[in-house]
This record gives structure tokens, C-alpha cells and sequence, in this order.
């Protein structure tokens, strides 16, 4: 990261994900500087005053529009740039249309030097983030995208909720594709310690089978029940922007399920999707070896074939 008395932030696409990130990094207190970029430079100006103007309630940061000579200076740029999931559409199906916006972005990186930490929101987030690594060639510890963040916020919240339990007590993760082919990781779950097998006896849930097949249901079809009622997703990866914003300013160490361009973990490589890592000042510190069960490791497989198969039809030239 860039080494001054300032943090500063570049937020690149001003639709509802890049407008609600910008307006948690505000409240968060992380950066003296954000700049929002977009193709629609009114939009960008707009954001950035209603923004703005929210700053006596939380602090001094200096929120405006920008371009990407903003990137020189840069500690974190984060990408969300796309165009939106449809309702039935699977995050898959955008691959070519994102692809494209995300080339003419990278362009705009090449042109210019940036020593920071390049964030991927848009989806197909691990396609993404796998073009990201790529074209731009930044060490792999300094190129992350969101992936399975939310979705393991998801599956803590819904969990918890069954267990009437503080969310932030629970202890599990979903891992792989940020999409269809992502699963619960069953066997590392507890709730503080305590194994969730010993938790789910003690709330009086006898048939665990079904509830485990119920919660990664409503986990993996969460996204598609929200843009079908309000047509788009954007609080979730919002705090989840902010959160691993938070972990790389403040150098945390945090474990985090990010997604991430595989170098033989697991047995994988050439392909991005999210496992356990650990966040902290220069990006991805390092990946912890998380003990997954033998059907977990197959999920991960499966997880990992489905999105080389998309990378494979791809033209990074």
C-alpha cells in the first residue's frame, strides 16, 4: 500500500453495490480520501455530494468524483463496475458482458502506476477477479475479490437464527464459486468452539440433515429471492467491502473467505475462487489449511472444474 499520512480509496462504477460501498467506507472512519469513478460523471458528482454531505455525522473525509489518474495514489481501489444480475440469471451469465467493462477498466490501470490493493465486487466476482490477476499482472496477494463473504455472512445469520443464537458467535464458512457450485463447510462449523452437532442437540433440532439442507439452500438462493423482490443486492457486499477495507488499513490478520487466483492449494490452480485466508496490510497475508472433509474437497473440485470450464471460453488477449 501506498506509504503516507493518508488513506484513500477509488471506487470504480457509482451504480447501487459502488454508491453503497462508498457511503460505508464514509462511516467507517478508514480513509481521509474517496474518489468515485464512472462512465456517468454526473452520477459520480452526485453520489459523491449526497455522500458528503452525511460527513458532519461521522467524521472528516473528503469524498468526490474522480478519474483514474486517482489510481496513482491509491491504497485500495475497488471495482464494481457491471452491469446487474437479472432476475433468473445466474451470476455466470454475465461473464461476457462483465468481462468486457472489466478489460476497459484494467486499460486505464496500465496506463498508470498502482502500488495498491485491487478489490473485485462485480460478478462473476471469481471470473473476475481471475481477468483482474491476469491482465494486470499484480502479485497475487495484492488482487482479492469479495467472494464468498457474503455468503458466509449469509449462512452465520441463517444458522444462527435457527439456533437463536448471536450470529457473531457462529463459526462457519462457505467456500468455492461465488455462485451455484459454493458450499458450507459442515465439518469446521461451531458456534465458539462448541460443535455444532452439541448446539443443535441443545436448541432441540433432532433431524440435522434437513436442517443442514435447508440452511445451504436458503444460503445459495438468497441472491435470487432479494433481486426478485427489490431487482438488486447491495447492503450485504456493502459491509462486506467494508469489513475487508478494515482488515487490510488496520493490518488485522483477519480469516476471511476471499476469492483468490490458486497456486496448488488444494490441488487446484489457474482459477480464482474463495478459501480460507488471512487479510492484513498487504492484501492476502497467507491461506490457512482448512482440514475439509474428503466430500468437501470433491465440492471444492467440482466448484473449481465449473469455473476453468467459463475461464477456458474467455480471450484475455
Amino acid at each position: 500500500m501506498t506509504q503516507s499520512n493518508t488513506r484513500k480509496a477509488v471506487i470504480i462504477g457509482c451504480g447501487l453495490v459502488g454508491a453503497t460501498s462508498a457511503f460505508s467506507l464514509m462511516e467507517s472512519g478508514l480513509f481521509s480520501e474517496i474518489a468515485l469513478v464512472d462512465v456517468n460523471r454526473e452520477r459520480a458528482e452526485g453520489e459523491a455530494l449526497d455522500i458528503g454531505h452525511g460527513t458532519p455525522f461521522y467524521g472528516p473525509v473528503e469524498i468526490y468524483a474522480g478519474g483514474y489518474d486517482d489510481l496513482i495514489d491509491a491504497d485500495i481501489a475497488i471495482i464494481t463496475a457491471g452491469t446487474a444480475q437479472k432476475p433468473g440469471e445466474s451470476r455466470l451469465d454475465l461473464v461476457q458482458r462483465n468481462v468486457a467493462i472489466l478489460k476497459s477498466i484494467l486499460v486505464e490501470f496500465s496506463r498508470r502506476p498502482f502500488d495498491g490493493i485491487l478489490i473485485m465486487v462485480s460478478n462473476p466476482v471469481d471470473v473476475l477477479t481471475y481477468v483482474a490477476a491476469k491482465i494486470t499482472g499484480l502479485p497475487r496477494s495484492r488482487v482479492m475479490g469479495t467472494g464468498t463473504m457474503l455468503d458466509s455472512a449469509r449462512f452465520k445469520s441463517i444458522l444462527a437464527a435457527h439456533l437463536h443464537l448471536d450470529a457473531r458467535n457462529v463459526h462457519a464458512r462457505i467456500i468455492g464459486e461465488h455462485g451455484d457450485s459454493e458450499f458450507p463447510v459442515w465439518s469446521m462449523a461451531n458456534v465458539s468452539g462448541i460443535p455444532l452437532s452439541e448446539c443443535l442437540r441443545n436448541a432441540g433440532i433432532d433431524e440435522a440433515e434437513k436442517l443442514m439442507e435447508r440452511v445451504e439452500h436458503e444460503v445459495r438462493t438468497s441472491a435470487g429471492r432479494i433481486i426478485s423482490k427489490k431487482g438488486a443486492t447491495y447492503y450485504g457486499i456493502a459491509a462486506s467491502v467494508k469489513r475487508l477495507c478494515e482488515a487490510i488499513v488496520r493490518d488485522e490478520k483477519s480469516v476471511m473467505t476471499v476469492s483468490t487466483v490458486l497456486e496448488g492449494e488444494y490441488g487446484l490452480s489457474d482459477v480464482a475462487l474463495s478459501i480460507v485466508s488471512v487479510i492484513g496490510a498487504e492484501g492476502i497475508d497467507s491461506h490457512l489449511p482448512a482440514p475439509i472433509s474428503e466430500d468437501e474437497h470433491r465440492r471444492l473440485r467440482e466448484s473449481a472444474d465449473a469455473l476453468k470450464a467459463v475461464i477456458a471460453e474467455l480471450s484475455l488477449d
